[in-house]
């Protein structure tokens, strides 16, 4: 404690008892250490994309993707009525799952992102997944149990196509034309939903679905990268087999997992090939 001095009437100082003022300092204290946050177990995945279509500086072309447990907070997330309603459930789960905060969940390629809701459901409930599934030929509605521990990536030969650069090239067997296209993205799936819905406010007969993602997914005919250009293209001139052709080699042959099974019916026995259905209720056990 310090003491502070009066000056009295006759100019001298001198020490008043019952003048003195206590000044005290305020007690320093040590810092709160920050509430540790809650351990949950993560693991890492390898993208189907292996990084190679990001450029160098994006997180991603290191070619894995850690994410953690989901928890009832991600729960409460994927049964909001309003993120469902505006599509944005699964987007925010993995947001908040993602454990590299630099990752922007709007860029990663599609194929990564399948990647990254398998291993989401896997590390949350474990590798056996029930469905329901109809059998194709007699109708028969199927409950099966899936092993997504199976659940691999695509082999892709990666070396033909130049690292860093989101482009690839298939020649149309009909015209001949080369199209250079890319691989899509969140944000560009976004853009073709948002395209779709205002074609829909102008014209509710046709629903332009495969020339409005082919305007986006084409970014060269023939080296011409021209916006105007690929789109009349594929809007006039694309012609109904080269269309095919290109949409069966992007769905079968592009980098991505393999989701399918052996589905065996019940009933008739039919046996074939099918893809793991995945929606909402693929994330809630």
């Amino acid at each position: 404690m310090q003491y502070v001095f009066c000056k009295t009437s006759n100019n001298n100082r001198s020490f008043m008892p019952d003048q003195i003022i206590p000044i005290t300092r305020p007690t320093v204290t040590q810092p709160v250490p920050p509430k540790a946050e809650a351990k949950f177990p993560t693991e890492v995945i390898n993208l189907p994309s292996k990084g190679w279509f990001y450029s160098r500086e994006n997180p991603l072309s290191s070619g894995q993707l850690e994410l953690k447990m989901m928890t009832a907070k991600e729960e409460d997330i994927l049964t909001s009525p309003n993120l469902i309603q505006k599509n944005l459930a699964l987007d925010k789960v993995l947001e908040a799952v993602v454990i590299d905060k630099t990752v922007n969940v709007e860029d990663m390629l599609s194929c990564d992102r399948n990647a990254a809701f398998f291993a989401l459901r896997r590390l949350a409930y474990g590798d056996q997944y029930e469905a329901n599934l109809s059998c194709p030929r007699c109708g028969k509605e199927n409950t099966v149990t899936i092993d997504l521990g199976k659940i691999d990536n695509r082999p892709f030969e990666f070396e033909k196509y130049p690292k860093e650069e989101n482009a690839l090239k298939f020649k149309l067997p009909y015209s001949g034309k080369t199209v250079t296209f890319k691989l899509l993205t969140k944000k560009d799936e976004n853009a073709i939903d948002a395209e779709l819905k205002g074609m829909e406010k102008i014209s509710k007969d046709i629903r332009r679905e495969i020339t409005t993602r082919l305007g986006h997914i084409i970014t060269a005919v023939d080296g011409v990268t021209d916006r105007a250009t690929i789109r009349r293209f594929v809007n006039e001139e694309l012609s109904s087999k080269d269309s095919l052709a290109l949409r069966t080699h992007m769905r079968g042959t592009l980098p991505d997992i393999d989701n399918t099974f052996n589905f065996v019916c019940s009933s008739c026995q039919l046996e074939r090939k099918e893809e793991i259905p995945m929606g909402l209720s693929f994330f809630l056990a």
